[in-house]
């Protein structure tokens, strides 16, 4: 009997923990703004390789000449390597050039269209999920 009335519970927690995971990942609209295009150069400081996104960081100079760090949404590791992408493909300290849309919140996040590395010129496919116009 004991086992019964347990079962209904372990369930409901899985169940909402499963839920949770859920709203984790958001849709581009709720983020971000296709309204407001953004072009940044700058040189990578920080590459976060984890699910459900990947996300790198680059010092961009800003009008008043000071570094301002911005955070930009890829797509799943899983997508970039299946898009040619591999751990190394962004490296710290490399310059890029990064074409994408701007958060809805005005902070300095983004959602990264295209990636150019400075250097060789080579575009990385960025698996972004951005509505097509």
């Amino acid at each position: 009997m004991k086992k019964r009335a347990i079962l209904p519970i372990v369930t409901g927690f899985g169940l909402s923990l499963f839920a949770a995971l859920g709203f984790a990942h958001h849709a581009f609209t709720a983020q971000f703004d296709a309204s407001k295009p953004i072009r940044l150069i700058g040189a990578v400081t920080s590459i976060e390789w984890q699910n459900p996104h990947a996300w790198f960081f680059i010092d961009v100079e800003d009008e008043d000449g000071n570094l301002v760090n911005w955070g930009l949404e890829l797509a799943s590791p899983n997508l970039l390597m299946r898009n040619g992408w591999s751990r190394s493909s962004l490296k710290i300290g490399d310059l890029v050039t990064v074409e994408g849309f701007h958060a809805r919140d005005g902070s300095n996040t983004g959602n990264a269209q295209t990636v150019t590395l400075t250097e060789s010129g080579r575009n990385l496919f960025t698996g972004s999920n951005a509505p097509s116009e």
